[in-house]
């Protein structure tokens, strides 16, 4: 797997989505399909910058790999933040009343529904989640 590192306060998915397209750009990946992993890649960045507690010198590391039978992508996301598991939550009310009042909430569990499998650890003193999307 290759890796960059983004800044910890930078929730600007433009150099992870580039770097994640250069990846996928010699496998026939549709548009709909780099569409949801940019998504989850917005949703995951913005989530590690607001709540993870990373000081300003601090990176997210992001790797990637592309891997066959069956063809995927995987991305973990890595950083040194507070321990915590976004899978842990259970998944939010989706009815229409819930959503006319909450604010925000359905950043993880839209990664859950775009993605095929999203997991979590906690290692080395890091949080490590970890996404796979079928191309």
């Amino acid at each position: 797997m290759r890796s960059i590192i983004v800044p910890a306060n930078d929730e600007d998915p433009t150099p992870v989505i580039e770097f994640v397209s250069e990846e996928l750009a010699q496998y026939d990946c549709s548009s709909r399909t780099l569409y949801q992993i940019e998504v989850a890649i917005e949703e995951i960045l913005v989530n590690i910058v607001s709540y993870a507690g990373l000081a300003e010198a601090d990176g997210i590391e992001i790797r990637c790999g592309v891997f066959e039978s069956p063809l995927r992508v995987i991305l973990q996301f890595l950083d040194s933040g507070i321990p915590f598991d976004p899978l842990a939550k259970e998944d939010p009310d989706t009815s229409i009343e819930a959503n006319m009042e909450r604010e925000g909430g359905l950043g993880i569990f839209m990664v859950k529904q775009l993605m095929d499998d999203v997991s979590y650890i906690y290692e080395d003193r890091k949080n490590v989640l970890t996404i796979q999307k079928n191309l």
